[in-house]
């Protein structure tokens, strides 16, 4: 489990504020629950930014299943939608790396943690990551 420690110290390092990150277990997921209709996390690590008038900025790093049983690592950064028709949010950038396919758990752990630390040293402006994706800007 050196790996987690690992992951935790860089994501910390990383925060802006000085904060440490909150990591949530979801120990009744430990256990592959079958295929549903949302995805189980079993990990998982949610910064959130809030902004005036209702904006969000959010960079996610989880161990979750898959459908098929098999573990994941998810790692994105979203922003609150302010398209026509609202859609809540939108991932901006994603990585899902299926592990024993991609990369072992220890692997997929680690690089999920070093491109959520690459995105918290971005700016920390839903706008800027709503311009990289083409999405619209937000609405006054």
């Amino acid at each position: 489990m050196d790996f987690l420690k690992q992951a935790v110290r860089a994501v910390d390092a990383a925060r802006v504020d000085g904060d440490r990150a909150e990591w949530e277990w979801a120990l009744d997921h430990v256990v592959f629950p079958g295929p549903q209709p949302w995805t189980p996390v079993i990990l998982g690590l949610d910064v959130i930014e809030h902004a005036g008038g209702g904006d969000q900025l959010e960079f996610l790093l989880q161990v979750v299943w898959t459908d098929r049983g098999q573990l994941a690592v998810d790692a994105a950064v979203n922003v609150a939608c302010w398209c026509e028709t609202d859609h809540a949010t939108h991932d901006v950038d994603a990585l899902r790396l299926v592990v024993g396919e991609e990369a072992s758990l220890p692997q997929a752990v680690e690089a999920g943690a070093e491109r959520l630390t690459r995105w918290l040293a971005d700016p920390r402006d839903a706008d800027y990551w709503r311009g990289r994706a083409a999405l619209p800007p937000r609405r006054p």
